[in-house]
């Protein structure tokens, strides 16, 4: 049966994917109508629904998401070693997406991609620029870019910067008007600038550890963001005091711009790290990116 269905399992993961059957059918170039019977007739053949359907959203029935998890991540494979195919070829070619935050995007992927493109003009690089866990296997990206203490242990990941520190700052003015914090908890009195996380909805705890001990802090203030670059802005208008990657701050910090307190409250963590599925066959033009990231 299999071999006879693939065109309509295709139809199904994509549609599941999707989340959608125009989108769908876009993508898959073919009409709404035809995905739609090749979908109904493969739930025909196996007596089970696999999509929900409602007048605004398609999602996966509990039998839908089983067999997405059985067969989707087989048609990636597929469509990996097609795109290996390119190796035949003078030049590696294709499209490689990934995603990440604009910080690491612009201070470490961009810089050392910039030279591959230029010698691989038949390579295309796709950035998605998001601060949520995204599953890039059901996303279909073909790496994402993390801290290298938060990827799961079943990816191979790859550390392409060095250990970063926290950095608790504030402006000069900001600090001319309250006294610096000289612990953690003397944070709790201070005008903080919060961070909505993207996965679990609620604000991030500030965590500290100095000498094995560690101290967490829920902190108050006047503006809550769920992007980095809008709290260094804050910071340096002087309206509170935010925590953010060492990385992100120093040229701030080295300009006088803002005031670095806690330093010794904030130690090293792992850098940023390239991740990807082990099972997946990496194309020549991902392999490429790969080597380039790990210096």
């Amino acid at each position: 049966m299999v071999r006879r269905n693939l065109n309509d399992l295709l139809a199904f993961v994509t549609v599941a994917r999707e989340g959608s059957f125009t989108r769908a059918a876009a993508s898959l170039g073919v009409t709404q109508s035809a995905l739609s019977q090749a979908v109904r007739g493969l739930e025909e053949r196996l007596r089970i629904r696999l999509l929900t359907r409602t007048t605004r959203s398609v999602s996966p029935t509990a039998a839908g998401e089983r067999l997405m998890q059985a067969i989707g991540h087989r048609f990636d494979e597929i469509e990996a070693e097609l795109d290996a195919l390119t190796a035949l070829r003078d030049k590696p070619a294709g499209t490689v997406r990934i995603t990440c935050g604009d910080n690491v995007l612009h201070t470490i992927l961009l810089p050392r991609l910039t030279p591959l493109l230029q010698e691989y003009p038949d390579i295309k690089l796709e950035f998605d620029v998001n601060y949520g866990f995204r599953d890039i296997v059901a996303d279909r990206f073909d790496a994402g870019v993390r801290l290298g203490n938060t990827i799961d242990k079943d990816m191979i990941a790859v550390p392409i910067g060095p250990p970063l520190r926290m950095a608790v700052v504030a402006s000069p003015a900001y600090f001319a008007a309250h006294p610096p914090p000289k612990t953690p908890k003397d944070l709790m009195a201070h005008r903080c600038i919060n961070q909505r996380m993207p996965t679990s909805g609620g604000l991030y705890v500030w965590d500290f550890e100095r000498r094995g001990r560690q101290v967490n802090v829920r902190v108050d203030g006047p503006l809550i963001f769920n992007t980095t670059q809008p709290q260094v802005d804050a910071a340096l208008a002087g309206l509170g005091i935010t925590l953010l990657p060492e990385d992100e701050l120093m040229p701030h910090i080295e300009a006088g711009r803002l005031v670095r307190v806690l330093e010794d409250w904030c130690p090293k963590f792992n850098g940023y790290h390239l991740y990807y599925p082990s099972r997946r066959q990496p194309s020549p033009a991902f392999a490429l990116v790969v080597q380039v990231l790990r210096g």
